[in-house]
């Protein structure tokens, strides 16, 4: 589980006068953009899909931010909705139709509406250098960088390893029942990972800032599977032991047999692609390198073995 989010938003001036129209506002992610888009003072516009309800919505409406109902479909609404934005940012999840498709219009209109920036929803490890075919999610953000890249507009990407929130959810490396931490090949391979709080709070602070790069690097702790290992045993006050599962031979194997066995083409996470995904950060090719921590000096990083222990006690 991720940390509470804050409701609460404070008077700051870093995005008075700034207007950032946000895609994906009700998942976890974009809500806490849309929170620490207000804390700094932004006028947020929030895209849900006509007929949204519930109690995500309740909470965008909490913080201040305008609720602005689209057809993704519709062009028309959607330059309408980015008209007079100084960024749009994207928290959209899914697979080709929104990464690729929805995420193009969402482009289009940006560029028709002549806002000078955008946010693709990336968050990931670094794809850039990683081969086509390796990864079905990050081969779809490949897909759609080349087209931002070919759009008359300033992009940001923001990549921030792993969620760390997932150590010990949907991505169980540290199995606290048996008191191991699960790997494949060399537990000494260093690794990033960064809360999906923290990842918001960065990517709030580079929606308010008007001279990004392309891409923008971060990792709230860097940590190899023995670094993994020692946060987990002082989180959880118990001695935790290795077990690793193979080597990345192995790991590919079992990729192809699970991809087969049971494909899931239409679900954004079936187990392999999750499979896929510590694969690819086990070999050390998407190693996000250099960092751009010191970039934002307000954001406090949540340690590993603070999200562990937080997790213990929920």
């Amino acid at each position: 589980m991720g940390s509470i989010l804050n409701t609460q938003h404070t008077s700051t001036t870093i995005g008075a006068g700034k207007t950032i129209t946000l895609a994906g506002a009700t998942g976890e992610l974009g809500r806490r953009i849309a929170t620490h888009l207000r804390n700094n003072g932004a006028t947020v516009r929030a895209l849900v899909r006509k007929g949204s309800n519930g109690a995500n919505i309740e909470v965008l409406r909490s913080i201040g931010a305008s609720i602005i109902e689209v057809d993704y479909n519709n062009t028309g609404e959607l330059i309408n909705a980015c008209m007079g934005s100084t960024c749009v940012v994207s928290a959209l999840s899914g697979l080709r139709e929104v990464i690729v498709d929805t995420q193009t219009r969402l482009l289009d209109a940006a560029v028709k509406a002549k806002v000078p920036r955008f946010i693709p929803s990336d968050y990931s490890i670094d794809f850039t250098r990683l081969k086509p075919g390796s990864n079905r999610n990050l081969d779809l953000r490949r897909e759609f960088a080349q087209r931002l890249d070919a759009a008359p507009i300033a992009a940001t990407s923001i990549l921030n390893g792993m969620f760390t929130d997932l150590l010990s959810g949907d991505a169980p490396l540290v199995l606290s029942k048996i008191s191991r931490v699960l790997y494949w090949g060399n537990p000494n391979q260093l690794l990033d990972f960064t809360t999906t709080d923290d990842t918001a709070a960065f990517t709030a602070a580079a929606a308010l800032d008007n001279e990004t790069p392309r891409y923008l690097r971060i990792a709230g702790e860097v940590a190899s599977i023995r670094g993994l290992q020692r946060a987990a045993s002082a989180a959880l006050g118990k001695p935790f032991k290795l077990f690793r599962a193979g080597g990345l031979g192995l790991l590919g194997a079992m990729i192809k047999i699970t991809r087969t066995v049971a494909p899931n083409k239409d679900d954004v996470f079936p187990p392999w692609q999750g499979m896929q995904y510590m694969h690819n950060m086990f070999t050390g090719l998407p190693k996000l390198n250099p960092l751009d921590n010191d970039r934002y000096p307000h954001i406090q990083w949540v340690t590993i073995q603070q999200v562990l222990e937080r997790e213990s006690k929920s």
